[in-house]
């Protein structure tokens, strides 16, 4: 017992890291994860006080616990076999590959990072880069809706400022989590992203194991009362147009009610831009017909080192102005007693619709409007002809700086002429003709407005 025992040292290091290894998880680990499990508790029940709608206990579960109900769910079960037997592989092979889905979908929501930071990020960037402004809103509307109802914000698409700005304006209200492409699914961002409650979607995804286990979790989510943000026209807009909406997780949603579950509520929100940040790639990607986006690295670094150059010089202006509108919810349950039954196809209608009639107008798009089929104009006659496009658009939510059309054309002047888009020739107004595309796609954005 007492004899000396020789051993290389590459082994006794191996036994001492198994030895390291076995106290940690044994006795470290669990009372770590205690201790971060009752600091996250503590944060939680801080930030429920302050919000409309407190943070769902669904939301906070462990993410571990949410994949196993995820991939032992009934329905998963099902199509779990249905793939082992029109695949012809062995269940335990089908298992994994949902476990595998339920893996990359299922978030890991963190209120510290959400609330702690990502929600300062998005207030920082979003006043950095755009005087922010909130548009049409029915405030009473918005803060009486039913507590126990799920949420639902139904955005446009425009820019992917979109997430950070909703983020923002909507941090009073409760904690949204997204449905993100697989644009976010590089590390480390989609850390983070996991840990602000997004789940990830594979957009051109044909397996139907994968639609069954997605399927299932958006229905579990909704039905558990978390706050969801999605973009029905499925992609960043090309030609600044509203596009016509795809049905996807707004269809999990609809087959998924039911008449004695919880009420779901789709609030409609509209943003425009008096500049949108990826405008040049989404245009060039527009004008080849495909939705590849030719965006390297090196530009976005550089686009960011020149914005911090100016910044750093003095020189630097904000891009104008971002506006958000949120429209009067639309309930799930009053559209199945006027319909007879969920229909998406019809839901997803009546949304694009609400959303386009509170997109706000700004003022580039706005002057963008008047030149777009035009060659020059007077400068004099400027605000003028601004006023009478306004006057096309009876319903429409305008952000008029100072509330003045003349400082209104001022401001769009500025931000185009800087952009090279329209140049000043004595006491006209000219459009370069090789950015006249620039000012459709700018226009396009409130074109639907005009009657």
């Amino acid at each position: 017992m007492t004899q000396t025992v020789e051993m290389p040292i590459w082994f006794f290091s191996l036994i001492l890291l198994f030895a390291v290894v076995t106290f940690a998880s044994h006795f470290l680990f669990p009372s770590v994860r205690w201790f971060f499990r009752r600091r996250m508790e503590r944060v939680v029940k801080r930030v429920n006080e302050r919000l409309e709608r407190p943070i769902e206990p669904f939301k906070l579960a462990r993410r571990y616990d949410m994949i196993q109900r995820l991939i032992y769910d009934p329905d998963v079960s099902q199509a779990i076999a249905d793939h082992a037997r029109r695949n012809g592989v062995p269940e335990n092979v089908a298992f994994e590959q949902a476990r595998k889905y339920a893996r990359e979908i299922v978030p890991s929501f963190s209120a510290t990072a959400y609330f702690g930071f990502a929600i300062r990020i998005a207030r920082g960037l979003s006043n950095a880069l755009y005087r922010v402004r909130l548009g049409y809103h029915d405030d009473a509307g918005l803060s009486a809706l039913d507590k126990d109802a799920t949420v639902v914000f139904v955005m446009n698409h425009r820019s992917n400022m979109d997430y950070v700005l909703v983020t923002y304006l909507a941090a009073e209200r409760s904690a949204l989590a997204y449905a993100v492409g697989e644009w976010a699914r590089v590390w480390p961002l989609s850390r983070l992203i996991k840990a602000m409650g997004a789940y990830f979607i594979r957009r051109k995804s044909r397996g139907d194991l994968y639609r069954r286990v997605l399927a299932r979790y958006v229905h579990l989510a909704t039905q558990a009362g978390v706050t969801q943000a999605m973009f029905p026209e499925g992609g960043l807009s090309l030609d600044g147009k509203l596009a016509p909406p795809k049905l996807g997780l707004l269809k999990y949603i609809t087959d998924g009610y039911e008449e004695e579950g919880r009420e779901i509520l789709f609030v409609p929100v509209a943003l425009n831009y008096d500049r949108v940040l990826e405008d040049r790639i989404l245009m060039a990607a527009d004008a080849a017909g495909t939705r590849r986006f030719r965006a390297r690295i090196s530009v976005v670094a550089g686009f960011f080192v020149k914005q911090l150059w100016l910044r750093l010089s003095g020189r630097f202006h904000r891009f104008g102005y971002a506006a958000v509108s949120f429209g009067p919810a639309v309930s799930l349950r009053a559209h199945v007693k006027t319909h007879g039954a969920p229909d998406a196809e019809s839901l997803a209608k009546e949304l694009m619709e609400q959303i386009a009639e509170i997109v706000p107008v700004v003022p580039v798009p706005l002057l963008a409007s008047v030149m777009q089929d035009r060659e020059s104009i007077a400068k004099a006659d400027l605000a003028g002809l601004m006023q009478a496009e306004l006057d096309r658009m009876k319903s429409a939510h305008v952000h008029m700086p100072r509330g003045e059309i003349s400082y209104t054309a001022e401001i769009a002047l500025k931000h185009l002429s800087e952009r090279k888009i329209l140049r000043s020739e004595g006491e006209r107004i000219v459009v370069d003709e090789a950015q006249r595309f620039a000012l459709r796609y700018y226009a396009n954005s409130i074109a639907h407005l005009k009657t």
